[in-house]
């Protein structure tokens, strides 16, 4: 990840340290097979912060889908089962020779974006868009980060601010 990462409350198998003896969150991961390999280096990224914030490997549940605009009818699904504290979504789309590029770029931001707001359970976006498969490659763990790393940072620090919110004023 670009930058220092942000400091979020260690999340171990007890829970947060906000909210000792609650039952640990969990966070679900929905994967885009197409351009598998990149895909596959934004899911390293992903488990690789959620491990380094203290989230047990058995806390993360991941799903593969075919590609990129079926990330957030999975999501979806997921976030409708009440079982999970956020969302992420990973997948890469890279620019063709068609407009067939802009249009799966912006459904899938759109989809995810409303799993979000339509379920209250925070939904993020770690889809790579990119002109060549060699930019994909730099946001997928190389010198410009790992997008993967950066919507999992993220949906913990929603996940938090969730549950703050929940907890003050549910």
């Amino acid at each position: 990840m670009a930058g220092k990462a942000p400091k979020f409350p260690k999340m171990g198998k007890q829970g947060s340290s906000a909210g000792r003896g609650r039952r640990a969150p969990r966070f679900g991961v929905v994967v885009a097979r197409f351009n598998e390999p990149i895909s596959k280096r934004l899911l390293d990224g992903a488990l690789e912060a959620f491990r380094s914030q203290g989230v047990d490997p058995s806390q993360v549940e991941v799903h593969w889908v075919p590609g990129s605009l079926e990330l957030s009818q999975a999501a979806l699904h997921l976030a409708r089962s009440g079982r999970f504290a956020a969302i992420v979504c990973l997948g890469v789309v890279i620019r063709g020779e068609t407009p067939h590029f802009e249009h799966v770029a912006r459904e899938a931001a759109a989809g995810i974006r409303e799993v979000g707001l339509s379920t209250g359970v925070p939904t993020t976006f770690g889809v790579v868009t990119a002109f060549t498969e060699e930019q994909a490659w730099e946001r997928a763990g190389g010198k410009v980060g790992n997008r993967g790393e950066e919507a999992a940072l993220a949906a913990l620090e929603m996940a938090a601010m969730v549950s703050r919110l929940t907890r003050k004023h549910g």
